[in-house]
């Protein structure tokens, strides 16, 4: 039996999953991660326990499955994007926390890029719009505000990288400084039209280059893993950032192929083949996970809070007791009676970039209770990843390509059947729930597997993906219309004067 790796590192937790070759889960370890928030607006982690962790579950993993590293093949690593490391190259120590993806830090910085002009230049090199988001900016606060960073990085002795560079760059004892093309798309600094860091937006940046890993296809040998750490050298043979490993995991490998993942947030992606595509609905342009040398894109769209409404039904309003209840809750009301909820707690992601937004609930009557609202909370969340394929569909179609047809489905938030009826309803398409939902961590394995051989091509994995459930539309179209426009009404509600 052939057996692949997958090592997981994500916002709340560090997870590794063995796979067998056919993709099926052989065993599965997870530690959650410790969160650190030093201000408001302000979200860090530890580098050395994400290393810790993340060594500890690829242990524990292969010791539930009861093999020995030699048993594997070949490792994946999918990360949580945009998360910013700086270390020692001669200690291999952080000089900071890492500065998470969540962090705002970085937006002065950010609104000084765009009050000089820069959006435009930036957004046409590297598919993103300027935000704090992204990796760039809080790098360069990191040099700015860490004493000694800036001169140091200036003589070469610091390395920057998101968390699958920092990752491998442990495994393999400091041997490799490297990325791939899927996580350097989303630093700000890359140029995903020639997959080259771009010189001119380091400059703009003040960035050493010195400082940025080498960038690699997401498919390619990355170094190998040092004997020591796990009882045998094993290759590392795959790296994307979480949402386009999930993309990969989902055999999403042409154009007009989209998925979508329901975690704290949703996060859609939409395969566009070779074509840099610039969004005219609010959606950035990034470099999908790339098997060859040959440029790949996606477009994404993030809604902020998703699976997230859930939790604070759970934890604000007291609601339900645990999560997994809110489905028979709102399964108590043959629907939501008129009301309508925007969750925006945090302002609205894309397509509508409303950050000043917040949260609303309308169409209350004397007649409403709380599973009125529960099933609105859960609706909200099939609305707003609705939005945001139908402006991908705008853009596939403007482009000359055809509007989506299916969408492929994964994350927590899957599970809930009330919730996917609901989605397939609203967009009008299939909504199809794999057999495997960890398609973040099986996006890595196909990855690595395909770099060493176990995997001859994409079209051999788009025969290992398997279907669990398709939910076929049961509504009208116009219905459904309708409906989206009482969303769009309520979204306008939230940044009303």
């Amino acid at each position: 039996m052939t057996y692949l790796l997958a090592l997981d590192q994500g916002t709340s937790s560090s997870r590794s999953i063995v796979f067998d070759e056919g993709g099926h889960i052989v065993a599965q370890a997870q530690v959650e991660l410790p969160q650190i928030y030093p201000q408001p607006g302000w979200v860090e982690h530890d580098p050395l326990e994400i290393w810790r962790t993340q060594l500890a579950t690829a242990r524990d993993a292969l010791a539930k499955a009861g093999i020995a590293a030699d048993a594997v093949r070949a490792v994946g690593i999918t990360n949580q994007r945009e998360t910013t490391v700086l270390w020692n190259r001669q200690t291999g120590k952080p000089v900071h926390h890492a500065i998470v993806w969540q962090d705002r830090r970085a937006e002065p910085a950010c609104a000084q890029l765009r009050e000089q002009g820069h959006a435009g230049t930036i957004q046409a090199k590297t598919g993103l719009l300027v935000d704090a988001y992204f990796s760039g900016t809080k790098l360069q606060w990191l040099l700015d505000h860490v004493p000694g960073a800036r001169d140091a990085a200036e003589r070469g002795e610091l390395a920057f990288g998101t968390v699958d560079s920092w990752l491998i760059w442990q495994l393999t004892h400091g041997q490799v400084h490297v990325t791939d093309v899927s996580n350097a798309s989303r630093t700000m600094l890359f140029n995903v039209h020639t997959n080259q860091w771009d010189d001119e937006l380091l400059a703009l940046l003040r960035i050493p280059k010195s400082l940025m890993p080498q960038v690699q296809p997401s498919s390619s040998h990355f170094g190998d893993i040092a004997p020591d750490l796990l009882g045998h050298g094993i290759r590392i043979g795959g790296v994307a950032g979480d949402q386009q490993s999930a993309l990969f995991g989902q055999a999403c490998f042409t154009a007009g192929m989209a998925k979508n993942t329901y975690g704290t947030g949703c996060f859609m992606l939409m395969h566009t083949g070779q074509k840099f595509q610039t969004s005219q609905n609010g959606l950035l342009t990034t470099s999908a996970a790339q098997a060859s040398a040959t440029p790949e894109f996606a477009m994404e769209g993030s809604v902020f809070v998703g699976g997230a409404v859930v939790q604070w039904l759970r934890d604000g309003l007291r609601a339900i007791p645990s999560s997994s209840e809110v489905q028979s809750l709102a399964e108590s009301v043959p629907d939501s009676g008129g009301v309508m909820m925007v969750p925006a707690f945090t302002g609205l992601g894309a397509p509508y970039w409303k950050p000043e937004a917040r949260g609303t609930i309308t169409g209350l009557t004397r007649g409403t209770t709380i599973a009125h609202i529960a099933r609105a909370a859960l609706e909200s969340i099939a609305y707003q990843s609705a939005a945001l394929l139908q402006g991908m569909s705008r853009d596939a179609t403007a482009a000359g390509g055809a509007p989506v047809s299916e969408l492929r489905v994964d994350g927590g938030a899957c599970v809930n059947d009330l919730l996917m009826q609901f989605q397939a309803d609203l967009l009008g398409i299939p909504v199809v729930r794999p057999a495997v939902i960890e398609t973040t961590a099986l996006g890595a394995a196909y990855l690595a597997g395909l770099s060493c051989g176990v995997y001859s091509s994409t079209a051999e994995l788009s025969k290992l993906w398997r279907a669990d459930r398709r939910f076929v539309p049961t509504l009208g179209n116009a219905r459904a219309q309708e409906l989206m426009a009482k969303w769009e009404h309520a979204v306008r509600q939230t940044t009303a004067e």
